[in-house]
């Protein structure tokens, strides 16, 4: 082959690698380097890459409806049998039950996320936002109690794997994070920087509550004497606002502890 120079140059084999390909010539003529962009990527692997995404999405969305339907406690050979495909499948994509657990949690607690956040946004007071954000919370996990559970219950699995989503690492943390945070901005709108050592304590103590009472009534058989959904938010926000104490009666003004008191 003969160069523009009028050099002659031996053909060498050309080596193709991820950043190009590299064509070595002879002394007289300059060493040249054909780097491609590194911001754009093999098309194939874009594809797989895309094909793979795709994929995990749809499972994601089997392994939801599986678990609807057989209830929290499926094994990933249920889930796959379901999903019309091989739990093979679903180890290669998920890891193990407790990943693909997380997988599920990070789709449905964002979906919970979502729509607590607006409910909130339509609210007048501080009240009418924590019954809001109560009444989406425990609609969203009465869509589907079987799914809620499979995503926010301990499952054995490995210890090495991606953290549970009922763990510190898991989405659960975020996800309760976001919703104490939402809870707390209009109560300090409400009270003012006065009462903020009391505000900063008070947001995770009533996540505490609500997803304690929410998920008893969620496991609480239907009966004439289960609340229904709407019963249930507004007597967990009366417990958020004020607390137990209308419910209870006095022995007798001698026996009423004032809140400086004490227990």
């Amino acid at each position: 082959m003969e160069g523009s120079s009028g050099h002659k140059w031996l053909p060498i084999p050309s080596v193709p690698d991820t950043l190009g390909i590299v064509n070595l010539q002879d002394t007289h003529s300059p060493l040249t380097i054909e780097v491609p962009s590194l911001t754009s990527p093999d098309g194939r692997s874009s594809r797989w890459q895309s094909h793979r995404e795709e994929r995990r999405r749809e499972l994601i969305k089997q392994a939801r409806r599986a678990v609807h339907v057989l209830g929290s406690d499926a094994s990933m050979e249920d889930i796959a049998t379901a999903a019309g495909t091989s739990k093979s499948v679903f180890y290669r994509y998920f890891g193990d039950k407790a990943g693909l657990q997380q997988a599920v949690g990070e789709v449905v607690l964002s979906q919970m996320q979502h729509r607590i956040q607006e409910a909130a946004q339509s609210a007048l007071t501080p009240r009418e936002g924590l019954l809001a954000m109560v009444s989406a919370y425990l609609q969203m996990a009465d869509t589907s109690p079987n799914v809620y559970t499979f995503v926010t219950s301990y499952a054995p699995g490995d210890t090495a794997g991606p953290a549970h989503p009922a763990a510190p690492g898991g989405p659960l943390g975020p996800f309760f994070d976001a919703i104490a945070d939402m809870i707390a901005t209009p109560m300090r709108s409400h009270l003012g920087d006065v009462r903020e050592t009391v505000i900063g304590y008070w947001p995770k103590a009533a996540i505490g509550l609500v997803r304690n009472a929410g998920e008893q009534w969620l496991s609480t058989p239907d009966s004439a004497a289960k609340p229904d959904q709407e019963t249930m938010a507004r007597q967990i926000t009366a417990w958020l606002c004020v607390g137990i104490v209308p419910e209870l009666t006095p022995a007798s003004p001698t026996t009423k502890l004032s809140a400086k008191e004490g227990l």
